[in-house]
């Protein structure tokens, strides 16, 4: 089986990003916990004013990342989902029904477990925030398992890991709106179907689509509407040349692959993981939503993740490459509840108490670092056969 050259350069830049996001988060952490850490954390709560004629654009550095450098990351992770249904793993309805039906029930279990913690109370919203899989960070520690981990177990944790993201962004679409203005929203979409019907007019100058993109971003922030979904947008309407690998969705995929993996994640990274820690720490996991958070990402997403493969693959529902065995999916499963980047996102997006956030944030730290470590052993020592 072929492999094009975009999954591999993507699967590399996202393995060694992990480990770069990994640096920047111990980085933050000791940062923000010396004598420098009431002045770090300050930082990224200053105000940057961009604003010019009457466009107000006066927010914080933190605002700047969350809102403006990670819209180019769910611009690059649309692209990526684009690319996969043309021409992927998600191209075809027998490979991709699988890793579809794996990530459906990563993204049921460790919701509905968050949901049953806090039904009915204040953080009763997080219930989005263990539903993530952190393809950077996963990737990162599949590659620490060396060669006795197949391509095709890689190739399923990334398609898991993307169709978990469009779950995961259309959740923040559709929860996750404050202070909505039909105006701008529309605004925004009627923007978007003028991009999506020139791509579909074979419209190829890529000037065009990034000048309308962040026309739409703007208008998006101002809509309620988180401004990174403008980004999945963009992506969209960006037309995919099947037949020419030197297309302009081509291109810009392979042109953001390091600058977002090596810049805008880890700045991402030292902006959220930014975090004081309590003087009572080990009473921050105790509390309703942290053991939500944290019961989700370990034991919903492996439980969701595994049950459900497990039995697609036995009722002959999906196939599973014969090279992946039960021990390589029991492993990949635990890994998928390395939540990280998209949880920490849509943990800042669920609250606005800023101790909740920070609990959700060490909570989501805790749980990664679990699943790293336990997903890791798995595939260690993993002898099991997938006839088992």
């Amino acid at each position: 089986m072929k492999f094009s050259k975009i999954f591999k350069d993507f699967s590399e830049s996202e393995k060694a990003g992990g480990f770069v996001l990994i640096g920047c988060t111990l980085l933050s952490l000791i940062i923000s916990n010396s004598s420098a850490g009431q002045s770090y954390t300050h930082f990224f709560h200053s105000a940057i004013n961009l604003s010019f004629f009457k466009l107000d654009l006066n927010y914080s550095v933190e605002l700047w990342i969350n809102d403006g450098l990670m819209a180019i990351f769910f611009l690059l992770v649309g692209l990526e989902i684009e690319r996969e249904l043309y021409i992927g793993e998600l191209s075809s309805f027998k490979n991709a029904l699988l890793p579809v039906l794996a990530a459906a029930g990563g993204i049921l279990f460790p919701a509905t477990i968050h949901f049953m913690f806090n039904a009915g109370t204040a953080t009763q919203a997080g219930f989005g925030i263990p539903m993530a899989t952190d393809i950077a960070f996963a990737l990162g520690i599949l590659s620490l398992a060396g060669k006795r981990i197949p391509l095709a177990l890689k190739i399923f944790l990334t398609a898991l890991a993307i169709i978990d993201d469009l779950g995961a962004i259309s959740v923040i679409a559709l929860f996750y709106t404050k202070g909505f203005s039909i105006y701008y929203f529309s605004a925004a979409i009627l923007i978007f179907l003028m991009l999506f019907i020139a791509g579909r007019k074979k419209m190829y100058s890529l000037t065009v689509y990034i000048l309308g993109g962040i026309i739409m971003w703007y208008c998006m922030l101002k809509s309620g509407v988180h401004a990174t979904i403008a980004g999945v947008l963009l992506a969209f309407a960006i037309p995919f040349q099947k037949e020419n690998t030197g297309g302009i969705s081509y291109k810009l995929q392979n042109f953001l692959h390091k600058p977002v993996a090596f810049i805008i994640l880890p700045i991402f990274a030292l902006a959220n993981t930014a975090i004081i820690f309590p003087e009572h720490l080990a009473s921050s996991f105790t509390t309703n939503n942290s053991i939500g958070i944290i019961a989700g990402l370990l034991l919903g997403k492996l439980t969701g993740i595994f049950l459900v493969s497990w039995l697609a693959v036995k009722t002959k529902i999906a196939n599973i490459a014969p090279e992946i065995n039960w021990g390589h999916l029991l492993g990949a499963s635990i890994l998928g509840g390395i939540g990280f980047t998209m949880s920490i996102f849509i943990a800042n997006l669920a609250f606005d108490d800023n101790a909740v956030v920070t609990a959700s944030k060490m909570s989501i730290l805790l749980a990664s670092v679990a699943a790293a470590i336990l997903g890791l052993t798995v595939l260690k020592f993993n002898k099991s056969s997938i006839k088992s």
